[in-house]
């Protein structure tokens, strides 16, 4: 029997975000921490197939979800993105799990630029007109993670859409600092263990790559 796929919970009035300690990318929010967890369980199917991808699926048959932890979320949490380091964070990384999750964050990088391919340039609006069409949804997804970067230590120039070489070298770096094995602590002195680094790159990655998926059908 697998083991349960350990969840942090961060809870807001406005919002709730749940996501898999172990698997970078797979967190989605909710109204409240049951409607997280429902929407975590949905997307299952969707994050297997980029974890798949990574050469780490996910067990199967796939194990329960386990909340392990429930925090106080923050402004960020409630405005929509998974903002709290959890106490799991902190553990040591050794060099095969810090490949393993190097790699699930190579993956949801992949993910978009497949999704990107072969999504048009104009993007279905949303009910009120509004929302960004593809290439700025990636120059969004580019500029944040470059600020990502910078945030564990490291300053590339910030890509623009599709200048593959800069693309490459700012995720290169990124993924070669993740890779390292680790005793927990903050990257660079700041305030992103990798484990966190890993998870809040990858989610920011996938909610835009599904985003443009769900945006180009229709």
């Amino acid at each position: 029997m697998a083991d349960p796929i350990a969840v942090l919970v961060e809870v807001t009035p406005k919002r709730s975000f749940a996501s898999a300690l172990e698997w970078p990318g797979w967190s989605r929010s909710g109204r409240d921490e049951a409607a997280a967890v429902a929407a975590l369980d949905a997307y299952a199917g969707r994050y297997g197939r980029v974890a798949a991808a990574a050469g780490h699926p996910l067990p199967v048959p796939l194990a329960a979800i386990e909340v392990v932890e429930q925090a106080e979320g923050n402004a960020t949490t409630a405005f929509g993105a998974p903002d709290v380091r959890a106490a799991l964070d902190a553990r040591p990384l050794g060099a095969a799990e810090a490949a393993r999750l190097a790699a699930l964050v190579e993956a949801t990088w992949a993910a978009l630029d497949r999704i990107a391919a072969g999504a048009p340039a104009e993007l279905r609006k949303g009910p009120r007109g509004g929302g960004r069409d593809r290439d700025a949804v990636l120059a969004h997804v580019l500029a944040a993670e470059n600020a990502y970067a910078r945030t564990i230590g490291i300053k590339v120039p910030e890509p623009a859409v599709g200048d593959a070489a800069a693309i490459a070298a700012q995720r290169l770096a990124i993924a070669a600092l993740l890779a390292e094995p680790s005793d927990g602590s903050p990257l660079d002195g700041r305030k992103w263990p990798p484990r966190y680094a890993a998870r809040r790159i990858a989610w920011h990655v996938l909610d835009h790559g599904w985003e443009i998926e769900d945006r180009s059908e229709g």
